[in-house]
């Protein structure tokens, strides 16, 4: 996913980064490969940390990827605080950055991932990505809820990825369906 996630602050960096006068032209792609990795990381410290209704309703679409979102908030926080940190910016140019990216690149990755005509990366790879793809933080939730709403897709006692998969893969509803499911939504 970090690839994705890279090529997406690349996309969306012109602005953001590159047109971006507090970011020295030299540090350009630093900037931008800092950015992607404090944007995995965010997500994985999400789950990781139990926040995962916020992430949820992301995910499913629920709520807006703007900088009044939780989510989007947190990766903001954390994304000025690292360039700040390591490239030497103010807080105020940092922040410029983690604004002007973070939305659309989430935006992006959303849209990516959901797009069935996008090969090599869906949506269970997103969360399989964010939850370290070991079942931890929000497959554990889902797996221990999930039989009681109709998630385990292929039958054997438990939810893991196949079941992801299956609902992924399924018209009707998606990941959203899924987690509308989970979070009574």
């Amino acid at each position: 996913m970090f690839d994705q996630l890279t090529d997406l602050v690349k996309q969306f960096g012109g602005e953001a980064v590159v047109n971006n006068s507090a970011v020295p032209n030299e540090q350009n792609d630093a900037v931008m490969n800092e950015a992607s990795s404090s944007i995995l990381s965010g997500l994985k410290d999400m789950v990781a940390s139990g926040n995962v209704s916020d992430l949820a309703g992301l995910l499913n679409g629920q709520s807006a990827i703007d900088m009044n979102n939780p989510v989007v908030q947190e990766l903001a926080n954390k994304v000025t605080g690292n360039l700040g940190e390591k490239f030497g910016l103010s807080n105020e140019a940092a922040g410029s950055v983690a604004g002007g990216l973070i939305p659309q690149v989430l935006g992006g990755l959303l849209n990516k991932a959901k797009d069935p005509n996008q090969p090599g990366f869906n949506m269970s790879d997103l969360v399989a990505s964010i939850s370290g793809g070991q079942g931890g933080g929000l497959l554990d939730m889902v797996s221990s809820v999930g039989s009681q709403f109709g998630l385990d897709q292929d039958g054997d006692g438990k939810v893991g990825m196949s079941d992801v998969t299956e609902m992924v893969s399924k018209k009707s509803g998606g990941l959203g369906g899924l987690l509308g499911k989970l979070f009574g939504k």
